[in-house]
């Protein structure tokens, strides 16, 4: 044919027997390698794994919740830990707020409306009088957040700053100072350095 070149044998094709390269075992039997992996996916007691999967979960709460009273970093939520998260906390709870108070006001406010409800014009007065303090109190939190992010910003970093810390510092500020969790660790007027 045209084009076709004929080969010329410059090296002698190896034989069969020196090709051959196995695992030098036999391959098992399907039945025996599936056996070889096949692990319970249900243990034959239940009722065993579940008391032990109960004392395992038991115990990492116990452990969290201890670390929230202790402010132990090792055991905290993964929300609280880490040491920015610490210095937001430390630096809400050295301060007072008056966002920590309104949710007190708001019920006493909610339970006066209860028995001034045959005078109209005194219950608006009082709703206009709650709504008042709930804008001073997330005016006071928001001038805490901004004081706050130039702190951490200045000791940490731009970089290091999880996001929503600013938020996480805000919402504590709402909470009464005995419910918060993680419980405080600082005293008031005792800011973190």
């Amino acid at each position: 044919m045209i084009g076709r070149r004929k080969s010329t044998p410059t090296e002698p094709e190896p034989s069969v027997e020196e090709t051959r390269s196995g695992k030098g075992r036999p391959t098992p039997k399907r039945k025996d390698a599936e056996a070889q992996n096949r692990r319970p996916l249900v243990v034959n007691d239940r009722k065993e794994a579940k008391r032990r999967a109960r004392e395992v979960r038991n115990e990492a709460y116990a452990r969290q919740r201890q670390a929230m009273i202790t402010g132990d970093e090792r055991y905290l939520p993964v929300r609280d830990k880490g040491p920015i998260r610490r210095y937001a906390r430390e630096y809400v709870d050295a301060r007072w707020s008056i966002a920590e108070f309104f949710m007190p006001f708001a019920l006493l406010m909610i339970v006066a409306m209860m028995f001034v409800s045959r005078f109209p014009q005194f219950a608006e007065v009082m709703v206009l009088g709650m709504y008042a303090v709930l804008l001073v109190a997330i005016a006071d939190s928001l001038i805490l957040v901004f004081f706050l992010k130039r702190r951490l910003r200045a000791k940490f970093g731009d970089k290091d700053i999880p996001p929503w810390t600013g938020f996480y510092a805000f919402g504590r500020s709402f909470y009464w100072r005995r419910l918060r969790q993680p419980k405080p660790q600082v005293k008031r007027g005792q800011y973190p350095s």
